[in-house]
């Protein structure tokens, strides 16, 4: 039996009650309609078309660079693929932050035109107003906390966030402004595993973490890095469950010895 037809279609209430039940949540990043088809096959709940692909899929430095259209673009082949996953997407920078009107006018775009299930933003209380604005308008939003990679520059590291105390016990207050918000769920990046635990604690909503050790409610991954596509991009919180590059490349190779060796195509794969 397929997984398909054993469970229903994933939603934010559904990842509510897991939380409720102890239940771990699983989340990947997809970023095209071939992609999301297998990442949503393996069973995962929740795909989530990260701005990210700013990174792998069009090989800028930063996230910043990705624009709300090419997102939407994104979102609407994975959206394809999927069957049963709950599908997340980014806002990209500059959507959302400075004007609550704009944000809302970002995520319905990203609902209407992308056909995602809900959106996702990076901060706490520097964007309550859009956070209030989108979620005022019926659309489900993904809280982002720790490290937040849209503010790199300000940043200036991707090194390990909330160490110190202050920033440790701000974070604490936005997750808890980001459930009386009304948000369904936040992903926690690159923070202390005990300060994720206690944040996971402190609130109802499910928190999904990414180098934020075991005691989020979940856990999300760049598929592209789980699978092993990218090489030298081994952070520690990394496993890698294949190493696609190099068969990747190993098969291309192949390929291109036996199209010159006159091997390929042989007689049985020609007409």
């Amino acid at each position: 039996m397929s997984v398909h037809s054993e469970i229903k279609k994933i939603t934010t209430e559904t990842l509510r009650k897991m939380k409720f039940d102890k239940e771990k949540i699983t989340m990947l990043t997809a970023y095209d309609f071939t992609t999301a088809k297998m990442v949503d096959a393996g069973g995962v709940d929740s795909i989530l078309i990260g701005d990210s692909a700013a990174n792998v899929m069009a090989g800028h430095e930063t996230t910043l660079p990705i624009t709300l259209d090419q997102m939407i673009y994104h979102t609407q082949c994975v959206v394809r693929g999927v069957e049963r996953a709950l599908v997340v997407a980014d806002l990209p920078f500059g959507t959302y932050q400075s004007n609550p009107e704009k944000a809302l006018e970002s995520a319905v775009r990203m609902m209407k035109e992308g056909g995602a299930h809900a959106v996702k933003i990076e901060g706490g209380k520097e964007i309550e107003d859009s956070i209030r604005k989108i979620v005022n308008a019926g659309i489900p939003v993904c809280g982002h906390l720790g490290l937040t990679p849209q503010s790199i520059y300000q940043f200036g590291t991707y090194k390990v966030r909330a160490k110190e105390d202050a920033e440790a016990e701000k974070l604490i207050s936005d997750c808890k402004l980001l459930e009386e918000l009304g948000c369904f769920a936040v992903v926690l990046e690159k923070i202390p595993a005990a300060l994720a635990k206690k944040a996971s604690e402190s609130i109802s909503i499910p928190t999904i973490g990414i180098g934020a050790g075991p005691d989020c409610d979940g856990q999300v991954l760049v598929y592209h890095d789980m699978v092993g596509m990218n090489q030298g991009f081994s952070p520690k919180f990394l496993r890698r469950y294949l190493d696609l590059y190099s068969e990747i490349t190993g098969a291309v190779s192949q390929y291109v010895k036996d199209v010159k060796s006159a091997d390929f195509p042989n007689d049985k794969e020609s007409y």
